[in-house]
Parts: structure tokens; C-alpha cells; sequence
């Protein structure tokens, strides 16, 4: 089993990333340096998008990101039903690339929101979440400027059937009501998936809170969520 972590100018997340794996998942991974052209992607399981401020955040979060030479790999490797995770930027980068629907905007408040929120599991049946209950709460930080994701009413709506909706804000009993919502984030959307369930993208950083020293270790239900896919062969399931 190997993961990749994506590194582009500007990421500051991707040795988190790649401490989580190696050293509390024990799992091999690498750096993909974002000129990479990596036409050999066969030996990686899992590739991980971190946050970060690619390429400075210019012109808009992600949008030059989406056209790194690494990019192009990245969109066969997901096309073939390969595991993408996408954290903060990452999540934008996912956006920006088509990998998932909607747009990122500035925060309700136009400021940079970092603090630990919690988010409600909306869907337990992904290789991203198998390891979590549906509805459980879990304590995760965010840190971001641009978080606010928005969908028109009719892609929402395709969102909501087909359950790609996999996280919301909420508050600590698993409410997601206005207050919880750090960011304005249509519906308390935290995180999405793509129909096929292969792709997620999530605003907030579990490998910030995966080991218990750090204040919570609800992150590494994420990081678990996927090896275990990925040991079962496919199968999603505690």
C-alpha cells in the first residue's frame, strides 16, 4: 500500500500529511512534486492533495494549481477509481480541476477563520468514512480564508440524492445550525465526495489531529477509513 502526497508551491500541510502516514499509519508513502509527470501511477493507492496556499492563493485559491503538470495524472488516477483526498487547498484544487462540483468563496466574515470546529459524519459509506458511525461528531480544526462553498440549488439537490454530501458543521450535540457554520458554507457543507465515492474533499485537517497530543485524534478515523478500504479490497465497513 502507498500514498502520494502532492506537494505545489505554496503547500504547507504536505509534511503533515506525510507524517500521518508513515509514522502513525505505517504505510509508505511518497512526495509528488507538482511538475512532476508521473505517467506510472499504478504504484500509489491513495494520493492526498494537502492544504496550504498553492502558488500563493493568486488569481484565486486552486486555479493555478489545476494546471500543474501533475494535475494531468492526478484527474487519470481518479477517472480510473483511484482514492483522492483532498484537505483545504487540496479540496479547492479538487474544484478548480472539475474532480468535484461547486466553488470555494471568501468566508462570510472575509477573515481567515483557524480554530477547532465539529463536523457531523453525513455519509459512513465512503472509503474516506468507513471507519466512522453515521452521525457521529467529529472534533476537527480548520484553517482557511476561502472555505465557503457554494453550489446552485439544482446541483445541490443532486448533491443531497445521491448522498455525496459526507460532512456538515455542526455543534457539539450534532446540530448543524447557522451558529456551527464557521465560514458560510452552503447547507453547513464541511465536505463532498464525487458520485462514484473515489474523490473527497474536506475544509478541515485531520492530519492536524490524529495523534491524541495534539488535542484530538478524530482525524485518524480518516487516514484509518482508507487503509482499512484498502486492506478489505474495496469494502467499505468498521
Amino acid at each position: 500500500m502507498r500514498f502520494g502526497v502532492v506537494v505545489f508551491p505554496g503547500s504547507n500541510c504536505d509534511i503533515d500529511c506525510y507524517h500521518v502516514v508513515k509514522d502513525v499509519m505505517n504505510k509508505e508513502v511518497d512526495y509528488l512534486w507538482h511538475k512532476d509527470r508521473l505517467e506510472d501511477f499504478n504504484k500509489y493507492d491513495c494520493i492526498i492533495l494537502p492544504g496550504g496556499f498553492s502558488y500563493g492563493d493568486y488569481l484565486r485559491v486552486g486555479a493555478i494549481a489545476r494546471f500543474s503538470p501533475v494535475m494531468e495524472g492526478i484527474i487519470e488516477f481518479a477517472e480510473r477509481g483511484k482514492l483522492v483526498l483532498g484537505i483545504c487547498n487540496g479540496f479547492q484544487v479538487l474544484l478548480e480541476a472539475g474532480l468535484l462540483p461547486g466553488a470555494m468563496i471568501k468566508n462570510d466574515s472575509l477573515k481567515f477563520r483557524c480554530f477547532y470546529t465539529h463536523i457531523k459524519v453525513e455519509n459512513a459509506r465512503t472509503p474516506f468514512t468507513g471507519q466512522c458511525f453515521q452521525g457521529q461528531v467529529l472534533r476537527i480544526p480548520i484553517a482557511h480564508g476561502d472555505g465557503n462553498y457554494y453550489v446552485p440549488d439544482d446541483m445541490l439537490k443532486e448533491l443531497e440524492e445521491n448522498n455525496q454530501i459526507v460532512f456538515r458543521y455542526c455543534d457539539e450535540e450534532g446540530r448543524a445550525v447557522r451558529e456551527a457554520n464557521p465560514n458560510g458554507s452552503i447547507e453547513n457543507i464541511a465536505g463532498i465526495c464525487n458520485k462514484r465515492g473515489n474523490v473527497l474533499g474536506m475544509m478541515p485537517h485531520p492530519e492536524r489531529c490524529s495523534e491524541e497530543i495534539l488535542g484530538s485524534s478524530h482525524g485518524r478515523l480518516i487516514f484509518e477509513s482508507i487503509v482499512r478500504y484498502l486492506e478489505g479490497g474495496g469494502s467499505v465497513g468498521r
